[in-house]
């Protein structure tokens, strides 16, 4: 079986790129193992174990235990990442599953921003439009809300600021607005870009199940989309650090 990698993949697609490798496709053999090894099989948080071992979060329920990674390649931080992995026969002690690691890669990964007001949401965080991408990767589990968002860029040197801010709606609590500022960098080429943010600072559900409203500015006005959302309920410190891996876009 092929060595872990801990990939420096950029999750930053252009659209045109993308569509011509759908195109491939079918031009593949579907029993191709390392066809399978190019796309990422799952989405998980790579959380540390009180024994510096670390695991994969796969869901609310499914925990899985990496054969063939001791620690974290991210160290103490805790990330969303996209992996691909394959189910091994060994046991997995208190967690769901054992697996091996063919390749991992840490997504951009932040606490929620302050909202700080309309006039100064708008010059820091920014107000530029993005769509939203209807996709697997586009939930909200674990305690964090990951997106995979569109926009256009032309620059590729130009970071973009991407954050996800509470509405303060004193009607729904669980109101948030994804912010994005480009910098001037509005027009080029369109791409897609993961984020995902830790929902912790929002009020504990207390074990039910609500719905999370997650608002944007789009290319064609403002939308909305709701999630069905349960505050973690994992034991972890109060504040886990977060880790700012950089993607293609240049987010930050």
């Amino acid at each position: 079986m092929k060595q872990l990698k801990i990939k420096s993949k950029k999750w930053f697609v252009v659209l045109a790129a993308a569509m011509a490798s759908l195109g491939f496709q079918s031009c593949l053999d579907d029993d191709n193992d390392d066809y399978a090894l190019l796309y990422p099989n799952a989405l998980v948080t790579v959380k540390n174990a009180s024994d510096n071992s670390c695991y994969l979060q796969l869901d609310e329920r499914t925990t899985l235990l990496p054969v063939n990674m001791k620690t974290s390649p991210f160290g103490g931080k805790e990330v969303r990442a996209l992996v691909n992995y394959s189910d091994v026969d060994q046991p997995s002690g208190i967690y769901s599953q054992a697996v091996h690691v063919n390749w991992i890669d840490s997504l951009l990964t932040k606490p929620m921003a302050p909202n700080l007001g309309e006039a100064q949401n708008d010059e820091v965080y920014g107000d530029d439009p993005v769509e939203m991408v209807a996709d697997w990767v586009t939930i909200a589990e674990d305690g964090y809300l990951t997106l995979r968002f569109r926009t256009v860029w032309n620059n590729p040197a130009k970071k973009h600021f991407v954050n996800l801010i509470s509405t303060q709606n004193p009607d729904d609590p669980y109101e948030v607005e994804f912010r994005h500022n480009a910098y001037g960098d509005t027009y080029g080429q369109a791409g897609d870009g993961l984020v995902a943010f830790s929902l912790a600072s929002l009020p504990d559900t207390q074990g039910k199940t609500v719905k999370l409203t997650l608002k944007w500015h789009s290319f064609t006005g403002d939308k909305s989309v709701q999630f069905d959302y349960c505050t973690r309920q994992a034991s972890l410190p109060e504040q886990p650090e977060m880790t700012a891996v950089r993607n293609s876009l240049n987010l930050k």
